[in-house]
C-alpha cells in the first residue's frame, strides 16, 4: 500500500512539511511517482526504529549505528 505525503501526515498527526523533511533528509523512503508516496512497510519501519526518540528536528536525528 502507498500513502501520500498527505496521508503519512495524518497518520502520525503532523503537517506535510514535516513529512517532506522526513523525506528530504533520508529518514523515511519514499518514492516519487508524480508526488511523492510512502510505502506502508516503510512508514512502519520508521515508526519502530524511532519509537520512543525525539525526531522533533529531522536534521537532527543521530543515526542507530
Amino acid at each position: 500500500m502507498l500513502y501520500t505525503v498527505k496521508e503519512v501526515a495524518s497518520i502520525i498527526k503532523t503537517n506535510p512539511s514535516y513529512v517532506y523533511k522526513l523525506i528530504n533528509c533520508g529518514k523515511l523512503p519514499a518514492i516519487k511517482l508524480g508526488a511523492y508516496k510512502v510505502r506502508q512497510e516503510a512508514l512502519e519501519e520508521f515508526l519502530e526504529t524511532y519509537e520512543g526518540m525525539d525526531v522533533t528536528n529531522p536534521e537532527a536525528i543521530k543515526p542507530l549505528k
